[in-house]
């Protein structure tokens, strides 16, 4: 049996992980979220290895490291916050996974890159975050290549599920309570179902393909945040007016990527991953989530 432990598993990513680890019959896992496990406490975390490796007698073979620092905006006046937990707490369980020779699945985001690009973004481009949130989970990254050989770095972009807060739960609140709606249309990316993330997360476990490094993810193909929002409104009939704008009719403390689109080329032809179309994701999440 392969050990699994998910760090912050209260969160969106954790919780879509939560539900598909029911179906994994060869894969043991142990969730925990930040109240249980503090990421940014090392002797926590190298005591709860221990205690786990005493009563089990076996390491985690895994660790899926779903804690993060993740308001974009909050994160401009909370450096030390930010970077405590998306820097130092991703070292500290960078160096615990090491020495207990642990393999670390880390999730990361397009915000290391400035959006400056005009062609999707491969894992060897330029990074240059613009802000606060994206310095910290950059230099995440690099504590991660410095400590751990054995690693996956995960970036993804404009995340959704039916848990927690997210954009499509945002969007379908804020259509039933008005009757017209402004969206930013100057920004490009690709929005990313959780939960097929989670099963590519799944895909690169389960393949004992030791092809460690940083690896890009979301859903296939690209919009605006306003074509992410119609498609929202179109596909559940919702009767509200939408408005293009651009960025400028929202000022916003943290500076956000004018272009965000990954290249999946690395990720799909290493584990064999077949990846949904961002709209057909969508779709499939609507007429279940919201029948």
């Amino acid at each position: 049996m392969i050990r699994v432990l998910v760090t912050g598993a209260g969160g969106q990513l954790g919780s879509c992980l939560k539900k598909q680890s029911k179906l994994q019959q060869t894969l043991d896992f142990v969730f925990f979220d930040s109240k249980d496990l503090d990421i940014t406490n090392i002797d926590q975390i190298e005591s709860f290895f221990l205690n786990s490796n005493s009563n089990s007698n076996s390491n985690f073979d895994y660790c899926i490291n779903c804690a993060a620092y993740t308001a974009v905006d909050q994160a401009e006046d909370d450096y030390d916050r930010a970077y405590s937990i998306n820097v130092i707490g991703v070292k500290y369980l960078a160096t615990i996974c090491e020495k207990y020779r642990t393999t670390l699945i880390h999730v990361s985001t397009d915000f290391v890159f400035s959006g400056s690009n005009n062609k999707p973004y491969r894992e060897m481009d330029r990074t240059d975050p613009l802000g606060v949130y994206g310095i910290t989970k950059l230099k995440g990254e690099d504590e991660i290549r410095f400590a751990l050989d054995q690693h996956y770095i995960i970036r993804t972009s404009w995340l959704y599920s039916e848990f927690k807060s997210n954009f499509v739960k945002t969007m379908l609140k804020l259509s039933s309570e008005k009757e017209e709606l402004s969206v930013v249309n100057d920004q490009k990316g690709t929005p990313t179902n959780a939960n097929d993330l989670v099963s590519a997360i799944l895909v690169i476990i389960n393949s004992n393909n030791e092809a460690f490094g940083i690896y890009n993810f979301s859903n296939l193909g690209e919009t605006t945040w306003y074509g992410f929002a119609k498609s929202i409104f179109d596909l559940t009939n919702a009767d509200v007016k939408l408005d293009k704008v651009s960025s400028d009719a929202f000022v916003t403390k943290a500076r956000r990527p004018k272009y965000s689109v990954l290249d999946k080329t690395k990720i799909i032809t290493t584990f064999d991953l077949n990846i949904p179309e961002w709209k057909e994701s969508l779709e499939n999440h609507l007429k279940i989530t919201y029948p």
